[in-house]
């Protein structure tokens, strides 16, 4: 049976059999995955999903994965794929990596203080932009997240990349002109009165026009029944 702590992830190998087999193992609550990179050929794994939530919640952005019982190696999430539904891991991608050496990855970005903005508290709309970020930095120095304190903004107001600061030791690689968050005025509800009169208008003027296109179309029907008796007539 594979356990889990703070840093370490043991898991069985797998035939990689296909999406029929990967089905059967999460029916019993299995989650498959492959290990990448390192120099070493891919490996398929499976391990429980119990295992693997706890190790992910315990564990900061490296784990010690243990194939078999082998010797641990470390890894980094690659990619991790959740039910649409339930958000259950269906499937995890592992990556080896050399704690000397930096990597890039994608961590999520948070904004606190959201309440207590001036502009907020006017009734402004305050909009979370980009929630993710990616960063280059060693794979120990891998934050969970990164904060931004957002409780001095006003109506108007527009974050960017550049007003973010990285923790130590970490690098942000997207555009510093990339849009955080935006704090716009409040959205006025639009007026519908003036439609709804300005429709019933049309609707009069369509209701006093309709007499006179039946009125033209009795008149046509009058001419069609004379034509008919006259030709009756000349029979």
């Amino acid at each position: 049976m594979a356990t889990a702590t703070a840093t370490t992830l043991e898991v069985t190998r797998r035939d990689p059999a296909g999406s029929r087999a990967a089905r059967r193992l999460r029916g019993e609550g299995l989650v498959p995955g492959v290990v990448y990179g390192g120099g070493n050929d891919p490996i398929p794994f499976q391990v429980e999903s119990r295992v693997l939530r706890l190790a992910l919640s315990l564990a900061g952005a490296v784990l010690d994965l243990s194939v078999d019982g082998e010797d641990s190696t470390p890894v980094v999430v690659k990619e991790l794929t959740r039910h649409p539904v339930t958000g259950a891991a269906i499937h995890v991608d592992l990556l080896r990596v050399r704690l000397d050496r930096p990597i890039q990855a994608t961590v999520t970005l948070e904004l606190i203080g959201t309440d207590e903005a001036p502009g907020v508290k006017e009734g402004g709309v305050l909009e979370h932009v980009t929630r993710e970020l990616t960063i280059e930095a060693l794979p120990t120095d891998i934050p969970d997240s990164i904060q931004h304190d957002v409780s001095e903004m006003v109506i108007g107001d527009t974050v960017t990349l550049e007003q973010v600061t990285a923790p130590e030791k970490v690098k942000l690689m997207d555009d510093p002109e990339t849009v955080i968050a935006t704090l716009t005025p409040p959205r006025l509800q639009v007026e519908e009165e003036p439609e709804i009169e300005e429709e019933t208008e049309l609707v009069g003027e369509e209701g006093e026009e309709a007499p006179e296109a039946e009125g033209a179309t009795g008149e046509e029907a009058e001419a069609q029944a004379e034509g008919g008796e006259e030709g009756s007539g000349g029979e």
